[in-house]
């Protein structure tokens, strides 16, 4: 192959690559806008507590709770001497909330998983049948030029592989375990 022939080839390759990485860009483009306020709230508290801010924070406002409630600073009154039952209380509603807000993040990616999981297997299987469509030409143009295939794997290969017998198969084998 030319030089000329092996650039054109990249390019369209590389052309091919920026197609499906802008389609894979709209997809998330497309359901990151979707969300629900509801999604948009769980996902910016679940980010942010999930960051090193949200911990300086805790650290300086738990600590000015602690130091102020110690009696360390003059001319701010105890309002939650030790043992510090407010603090426990609102520490342990902010926890309740917050675990409720990263389930929901989790809950809603998980759903996100569970679409892209969904159309990597259409997308197989749509590969899937275009190879045995590749190999049943490949077999018909071998025979008709005389040539030789190796072995029976090429016979298997040509046939139309049985999705649902396969997954039928596979439940039951992890049903076994």
């Amino acid at each position: 192959m030319n030089k000329e022939a092996i650039a054109l080839r990249a390019e369209s390759t590389c052309s091919a690559i920026r197609r499906n990485m802008e389609a894979v860009r709209k997809m998330e483009e497309d359901f990151l806008r979707a969300r629900t306020t509801a999604d948009r709230l769980a996902d910016a508290i679940g980010g942010f507590s999930g960051s090193l801010k949200f911990v300086v924070l805790h650290v300086v406002l738990y600590g000015a709770w602690v130091v102020i409630n110690l009696g360390f600073v003059p001319g701010i009154r105890k309002f939650d001497p030790p043992p510090f039952m407010l603090l426990g209380f609102l520490v342990s509603l902010e926890a309740i909330f917050l675990a409720t807000f990263v389930l929901m993040k989790q809950n809603r990616m998980s759903r996100r998983e569970d679409l892209r999981a969904h159309l990597d297997l259409q997308i197989n299987l749509l590969a899937e049948r275009e190879m045995t469509l590749v190999l049943q030409m490949l077999q018909k143009i071998s025979t008709r030029l005389g040539v030789q295939t190796p072995g029976d794997e090429i016979e298997e290969l040509t046939e139309d592989t049985p999705v649902e017998a396969l997954a039928n198969e596979l439940q039951q084998k992890l049903q076994e375990e």
